[in-house]
């Protein structure tokens, strides 16, 4: 996983609430793997496979976006972990909104994606700055655990320890508990020391 610090960049508002992960990573797209076109799929194209012009995503000042701004509840519905991925893989480091489905939250994480909950008054102010001023940046300092931009109010964001850590220092869950080989190791040899009838089973 990359390690993720500062995110200076392209903010796209998504001004929507309730967006569930059928919408992010429509379902007929699981058995395949995962390309920048899944997220958000029947939002994004026609019928023919054509772009449609009106979808804010779609809008020439937000291509290379890598922050989205939506509202509450944002990757509510089924656990699938393509939806978080469809969002990494589409370039986007960073999500932004009032609430999130658990899952999703917990899978942004998991792929690298920093969510981010400011209360909704902080996101009507960045959803309307970014409607007003498209292709502007926003910056995001993790370390710091703030949301900038030029002409805001600096909002900070909580986050746990460890998921900090673990988005600034690069590492999954895997590459965590890799850190501790040597303790688990040396655990384990006196775990089966004293019960030599289970290293057996082993």
């Amino acid at each position: 996983m990359k390690r993720l610090t500062m995110i200076d960049a392209v903010a796209a508002p998504l001004d929507e609430s309730n967006i569930d992960t059928d919408q992010l990573a429509p379902g007929r797209f699981l058995s395949k793997p995962v390309t920048p076109d899944v997220l958000l799929h029947d939002r994004r194209f026609d019928s023919r496979g054509g772009r449609r012009q009106d979808f804010v995503l779609n809008h020439p000042a937000y291509a290379g976006a890598r922050i989205l701004v939506a509202r509450r509840n944002m990757g509510i519905g089924s656990s699938r972990e393509a939806a978080a991925n469809a969002v990494a893989i589409a370039g986007f480091a960073c999500v932004i909104a009032a609430s999130f489905g658990d899952i999703f939250y917990n899978n942004c994480l998991q792929n690298g994606i920093l969510p981010i909950v400011l209360d909704e008054a902080a996101i009507d102010d960045l959803i309307t700055f970014l409607q007003a001023n498209p292709g502007r940046h926003l910056v995001i300092d993790l370390p710091a655990q703030t949301v900038a931009g030029e002409g805001l109010l600096i909002r900070h964001f909580t986050i746990s320890p460890r998921r900090k850590r673990c988005l600034v220092e690069g590492l999954d869950d895997f590459a965590l508990t890799a850190q501790f080989g040597d303790a688990l190791a040396a655990f384990e040899a006196g775990y089966y020391k004293t019960r030599p009838w289970l290293a057996l089973r082993a």
